[in-house]
């Protein structure tokens, strides 16, 4: 039954056209995928106006998105080995295209946080699945390109979200911003059924019921704490409650996933060093890179008095910076290596967030877009090199749970760094004194210092890397004859 399967997979390989399909199709989904958590945020008002309600109480529908992604990316792997690459991404498509047209169908927020979940299932399948599918399908020397393609949507959809939500809000009705995924979600499912390969590495693999409980346990209660600490009415009872709970089911969840034969979630892909230090330090600076989105535009529209179409104007110059870096990343890193250029870019991308603090009101806009170009182009790098290198050194086999490993762990510090975000703002608050009614702009200096510092301690464990590191991928060994 699967040897056509697999022969279509293998087909692949050596196809350029379907394996660049394939690229663009996942980027495409994953741009959904993300652009989905943060396009809603300027549109709460007029939904809130639509349901009756407080636009304060339509965070439950960001939040149960997101948790639900968190819940459910690590049985991703054991999806695709027991039902296939093919059925998995094409019934994540389906099932987020649904979501997305019920949830611009509903009229009461219980109906919409229902549908919302619903949505998050799907996203949470598209996210690894997708991954793992242009993992198998790209040779070693392809992986940069096929990498940098689609991690742009982690990087861009933070940024012009928000505008796009408040474009579309404006002038036409909140509802339009998912039922856009409606063609673009037909169309992602006639080419994944067109392209895709329905293979299966461990199809008779068992279903880790025990891990699967604790995994989500410790990753919604961390990240719902999280949340709670950023608040101005913090409930820190609750909150140290879900944190000693979180604390005991990340331990739990640690010593079973090691012990169970065939976990939920593969372990055995952190014994590679250059995967370990991508998903160590690599995520220290994805969580402050993941404050960003939340900090600027509350910085410029908050603390500087810009509306929200002056704010979003300014933030895509982070966006530009994205997509010019993306011309250059493969030469760079081919001709300086993964270790120097993590290293190096990973303090530039610090101090240029450290950089954000010194911009106030009166900086001249030229400035301030200067900064920000900067801060896309040394962010969209560093990205796109921590990215390739997990999977450098991945065997074939292993690919699965890596993959599930690390869209969960993407998950969990993109929300952990909005979190930090609104921590640091509080810390800035409470250093100068004032209650979170009175934010200024000094305020937010000091919160883009905190996250730079997370951003810059992440480097530190780039240190241990092989100078030749990711070398099969980069090209550079080989180049240099090394």
């Amino acid at each position: 039954m699967q040897a056509p399967d697999l022969t279509r997979d293998a087909s692949q390989r050596t196809n350029p056209r379907g394996s660049s399909v394939i690229v663009m199709l996942v980027a495409a989904t994953f741009f959904m995928e993300n652009l989905d958590g943060t396009i809603i945020a300027t549109a709460l008002p007029q939904m809130a106006q639509s349901f009756g309600l407080h636009p304060v109480d339509l965070s439950l529908g960001i939040t149960s998105y997101l948790l639900t992604l968190a819940v459910f990316i690590p049985i991703s792997g054991w999806a695709a080995d027991r039902f296939g690459l093919r059925t998995i991404f094409g019934s994540a498509i389906a099932v987020f295209t649904v979501a997305s047209v019920l949830c611009g169908m509903t009229s009461t927020l219980p109906m919409f946080t229902a549908a919302r979940v619903l949505q998050g299932i799907g996203g949470a399948m598209m996210v690894p699945v997708g991954r793992l599918a242009v993992l198998r399908a790209t040779p070693k020397d392809g992986l940069m390109r096929a990498i940098s393609i689609i991690t742009w949507p982690g990087l861009v959809a933070p940024v012009i979200g928000p505008p796009l939500g408040g474009f579309i809000t404006t002038y036409s009705s909140w509802r339009w911003i998912f039922y856009l995924n409606l063609p673009l979600g037909i169309i992602g499912f006639a080419l994944a059924l067109r392209y895709l390969g329905n293979t299966r590495e461990q199809a008779g693999r068992r279903f880790d019921f025990a891990g699967f409980m604790l995994c989500g346990l410790a990753c919604t209660t961390l990240l719902y704490a999280m949340e709670l600490v950023g608040r101005n009415d913090t409930p820190w009872f609750l909150t140290g409650a879900l944190i000693t709970a979180g604390v005991l089911a990340s331990v739990a969840a640690w010593l079973h996933l090691r012990r169970t034969p065939e976990p939920v979630v593969d372990l055995k892909s952190l014994r590679i060093r250059t995967f370990a230090v991508a998903m160590g330090g690599g995520s220290l600076f994805r969580v402050s890179i993941s404050a960003v989105p939340f900090l600027l535009p509350l910085m410029f529209q908050v603390g500087f008095g810009l509306n929200a179409f002056e704010s979003g104007l300014l933030t895509l110059s982070v966006f530009a910076g994205n997509l010019s870096m993306k011309l250059v990343t493969t030469p760079i890193v081919r001709r300086y290596g993964f270790r120097s250029v993590l290293i190096v870019n990973g303090v530039i991308a610090a101090i240029s967030l450290a950089v954000m603090s010194l911009i106030a009101p009166a900086t001249p806009t030229w400035i301030v877009v200067a900064v920000l170009f900067a801060s896309g182009l040394s962010r969209s790098l560093q990205f796109t090199a921590l990215n390739t290198l997990s999977f450098a050194d991945v065997p074939k086999a292993q690919m699965s749970g890596a993959s599930a490993l690390s869209s969960t762990l993407f998950q969990l510090t993109m929300g952990v760094g909005v979190a930090l975000g609104a921590i640091a703002l509080r810390l800035a608050e409470w250093m100068h004194g004032h209650g979170s009614q009175t934010v200024t702009a000094a305020d937010f200096s000091i919160a883009f210092l905190i996250v730079a510092a997370v951003g810059l301690l992440g480097v530190a464990d780039l240190f241990s890397l092989h100078r030749d590191a990711g070398a099969e991928v980069s090209g550079r060994k080989a180049k240099t004859g090394g």
